[in-house]
């Protein structure tokens, strides 16, 4: 059974699977496991998000797939459309350094992006395509069903809200997620901006803490 599922993720683009632990509800995480794969096989047949390139492909979500939290960015970009996972490149390593330095383990969660595929010049995906591919996060998000969200940036905003708002206003508020009562959304600085950005660096050490805090109390 193990073995055929490995080969079948093989199959849609997955290199690399994180082995975690799934004792306390081991049906749930099998059933999800099982219904992200049938989404994204869906999605590279369908090919509805407008940037869908065959030389790229599509990178999909990876993680825990019964997680309490999951992380929203923007797209792929070169790095993460070479390994076809997300959050592989500069941003993710700072991702994953903040995540540990909070006492959050990467297989622990689960990481998306709003659109799948990595724009050109890694500009910020427009609204059109946006909208061409955030139903499939939407699904992602009901199948896993997470206590909370974390927006990774204004992109990831638009796409978890529903509208354009400015991350400085929302940081550091908890808000309903509106499509699944129940579930929580927390919004920070995408990496790449603090990247860019350094003296932006300590807030987001700070929110990814605040993410850990709210976990043991959602």
């Amino acid at each position: 059974m193990l073995k055929s599922t490995l080969l079948a993720l093989r199959e849609i683009g997955f290199d690399e699977v994180f082995v975690f632990d799934v004792s306390q509800k081991p049906d749930r995480c099998r059933e999800n496991l099982l219904r992200l794969r049938e989404l994204y096989d869906r999605m590279s047949k369908e090919r509805k998000c407008v940037l869908y390139s065959p030389l790229e492909d599509y990178v999909f979500g990876e993680g825990n797939p019964c997680a309490s939290v999951v992380f929203v960015g923007e797209a792929p970009g070169e790095e993460e459309v070479l390994q076809k996972r997300p959050f592989v490149g500069k941003a993710g390593k700072l991702l994953d350094k903040t995540l540990s330095v909070a006492g959050i383990k990467r297989e622990d969660v689960y990481i998306t992006n709003v659109v799948k595929s990595r724009p050109p010049q890694n500009r910020k995906p427009s609204q059109k395509e946006i909208q061409s591919c955030v139903d499939y996060l939407r699904k992602e998000i009901l199948i896993i069903m997470p206590k909370l969200i974390v927006c990774l940036g204004a992109t990831a905003v638009e796409g978890i809200i529903g509208r354009q708002m400015s991350v400085t206003k929302l940081s550091k508020k908890l808000f309903d997620y509106p499509l699944k009562s129940g579930i929580k959304v927390f919004v920070t600085y995408h990496p790449a901006y603090v990247l860019r950005n350094q003296g932006a660096e300590a807030d987001f050490i700070n929110d990814i803490k605040t993410v850990a805090e709210l976990l043991s109390n959602l």
